[in-house]
């Protein structure tokens, strides 16, 4: 055992290709599983993933050695390429993302949040929760990339 201590969580949303409802109920599932062992294989641990029809939220631990930015854009690369082969071919994810950084007591109210994404969204909209997400992160934003 080593002598640095660790404990590196994000919270991560992407949307498909202009919102679009490109996830389907028939095969969403296996995409969440698909995101959770490429996670696993880039060498991170995919705490939760899920979603709706036209976005997903991660839930990934991170060594100290791995960049966020360096995953994420991974994941979309080889998600993207396994949904269009095996479901959508024209399938892709929006351009850029949200990461927000988690504390481990927040994990498992992250969690729930994340498994009760349908319940969720049949009374929020992907952007208005996007938009409490980076207001409650304290992050400023553009409203034109939400579009």
């Amino acid at each position: 055992m080593g002598s640095t201590f660790y404990s590196l969580h994000y919270h991560v949303v992407f949307s498909t290709k202009e919102r679009r409802p490109l996830l389907r109920p028939e095969w969403r599932a296996r995409a969440h599983e698909y995101l959770g062992g490429a996670i696993r294989g880039l060498g991170g641990v995919a705490e939760a993933v899920g979603g709706v029809q036209d976005h997903v939220h991660l839930l990934v631990s991170l060594k100290t050695t791995q960049a966020p930015a360096d995953l994420t854009r991974e994941l979309k690369k080889a998600s993207s390429l396994w949904v269009a082969k095996n479901f959508d071919r024209g399938f892709s994810w929006q351009e850029g993302y949200s990461i927000f950084s988690a504390s481990w007591t927040h994990a498992p109210a992250l969690r729930r949040y994340i498994a009760g994404q349908e319940a969720h969204h049949r009374a929020l909209s992907f952007v208005d929760e996007l938009k409490r997400l980076l207001e409650r992160n304290g992050v400023k934003y553009d409203p034109q990339y939400l579009v």
